[in-house]
């Protein structure tokens, strides 16, 4: 049996696009400072936004349609990143070897995502915390009293 994860921040795949992204970081360094507001932008938003995807999926597990979504959004970032790699290497931003790098780490993360995609059941929650009837209005407080709020 496999270990017991209890954080995104535990997750394979979540250490190896956070690495990427952290690599494109110093990678777009190099870039000219006309693409600061473009292509360097861009490589690093969508190379981060792997990362916040993964993160938001892990928090949405108590919905599979929201996990499985939130895990799309992060493979649809992951191949954006291969897009705007591409681009850098066509513009000789980047060598050769970078974006086949870069090609070969993104498409370990989107194997990785569509494979949690395809076994979300295993991921998902099984059984809420609490029913809806308990959770607090907005106001802080409980619905069935008006005593504040405590938290799970």
């Amino acid at each position: 049996m496999g270990k017991i994860i209890s954080s995104y921040k535990e997750l394979n795949v979540y250490d190896r696009a956070m690495n990427m992204a952290m690599e494109i970081f110093r990678i777009t360094k190099r870039f000219p400072s006309e693409e600061k507001y473009s292509l360097t932008d861009q490589m690093k938003r969508s190379s981060r936004s792997v990362c916040s995807n993964l993160a938001e999926a892990w928090r949405k597990r108590r919905y599979k349609a929201a996990f499985i979504s939130k895990l799309s959004d992060a493979e649809t970032e992951a191949c954006e990143t291969q897009v705007w790699s591409e681009i850098a290497r066509r513009c000789n931003y980047i060598t050769k070897e970078e974006a086949e790098h870069l090609e070969e780490e993104t498409d370990r993360i989107m194997g990785q995502i569509v494979m949690m995609i395809e076994s979300a059941d295993k991921w998902v929650i099984k059984s809420p915390s609490r029913r809806f009837s308990e959770s607090p209005v907005l106001s802080g407080t409980s619905s069935s009293s008006h005593e504040p709020f405590r938290g799970v």
